[in-house]
């Protein structure tokens, strides 16, 4: 078991090294990159003053000269075969430093973990939420399969399902956020503002008002996968010959299913437990740019959008890591969960 887990942990370099290199390496052909941009604001933002003209360096129409081109490159580290400007990244990110920002000038771990506590605010209470429902629910419409409970529940389930979480979150800026209905909620943004001279209780209700409708979305996009793995994963381990055993003994229902039943049934949903530590951090893209929440995803989007490579790259680290730390954990809480799961 223990060499089983070591194994697991090594593998996460190489893992690791064909992620970043693979990605890396497209920062380098994707069209519109930063040399790219920067010739764009140079040629139609007049970049030479009197050598911007008609026919010179710059100017509307004018050519770039290749010397130009080259001296951006070289700012940027286009200038180097990719295997070495990926061996220089790599060599930095070793001493924990990601380069610095395109867009903001900055550090980009310091850009970064700016973002890190709204996310990780929306990421945990949505799976908290998502967790507390689904596995009761999930439960019940095991225990009450083919019933009106469970045909109803699989509509509203299904429903969701079919509806994407950024979707969801323009349907419900509509509904309740001063569209052509009702304003309840606010349109976007994480606080309002004013939200430092609030009280204590101001400042929770304010929370909680730009809240809700965000976190709705975070549950909508997990809610029908975990329902219904809890209630297929329940209900193949009533069939099994241990439940039938215990309902032989004369055991009490109740205490079959959540005494003996409910552990094994939750095993599937344990092993994707920890994957979710990535979406805890990492947020959704498209949900914070919906809502106009300044977090780790929307960072992301903008990162993507602007061609803010270092920052696309820092984000690439810590979701990886954590996705591949994530497999890891899922493995031991497999054991934990089920004692009889040995890993060789």
């Amino acid at each position: 078991m223990v060499a089983y887990f070591i194994r697991r942990f090594l593998l996460i370099i190489p893992t690791f090294l064909g992620i970043t290199f693979l990605c890396f390496t497209m920062t380098r052909y994707v069209p519109g990159g930063p040399v790219e941009m920067a010739l764009l604001r140079y040629r139609y933002g007049g970049g030479g003053g009197g050598e911007a003209g008609g026919g010179g360096r710059g100017g509307v129409g004018g050519s770039i000269d290749e010397e130009l081109v080259q001296k951006l490159k070289k700012i940027y580290g286009f200038d180097k075969p990719i295997p070495v400007a990926y061996a220089m990244w790599l060599g930095r990110l070793v001493t924990f430093d990601m380069g610095d920002s395109y867009r903001y000038s900055d550090p980009v771990w310091e850009v970064i973990k700016k973002r890190f506590p709204i996310s990780i605010f929306f990421g945990v209470l949505g799976f908290l939420i998502s967790y507390t429902i689904c596995i009761p629910l999930g439960v019940m419409k095991g225990v009450k399969h083919g019933g009106g409970f469970d045909l109803i529940t699989s509509v509203t389930v299904f429903i969701g399902y079919a509806i994407p979480g950024w979707t969801a979150g323009v349907l419900l800026l509509v509904l309740f956020g001063g569209g052509s209905f009702w304003d309840v909620f606010p349109l976007g943004g994480f606080v309002s503002e004013g939200f430092e001279g609030l009280t204590f209780l101001g400042k929770a209700k304010d929370l909680a008002w730009h809240t809700v409708l965000p976190v709705s979305c975070y549950v909508i996009g997990q809610f029908a996968t975990l329902t219904v793995l809890m209630k297929n994963s329940l209900m193949e381990n009533l069939g099994q010959d241990y439940v039938r055993t215990a309902f032989a003994k004369g055991l009490p229902e109740r205490v079959v299913i959540f005494k003996h039943t409910l552990r094994n049934s939750l095993i599937p949903i344990a092993t994707g437990l920890a994957h979710m530590l990535s979406l805890v951090v990492a947020g959704s893209y498209l949900i914070e740019k919906v809502f106009n929440i300044r977090g780790f995803g929307y960072l992301g989007w903008e990162s993507i959008v602007e061609r803010d490579y270092p920052v696309v790259l820092g984000i690439l680290v810590i979701a990886s890591s954590l996705k591949l730390l994530g497999n890891i954990i899922s493995d031991a809480l497999y054991c934990m969960i089920d004692p009889r799961i040995r890993f060789s």
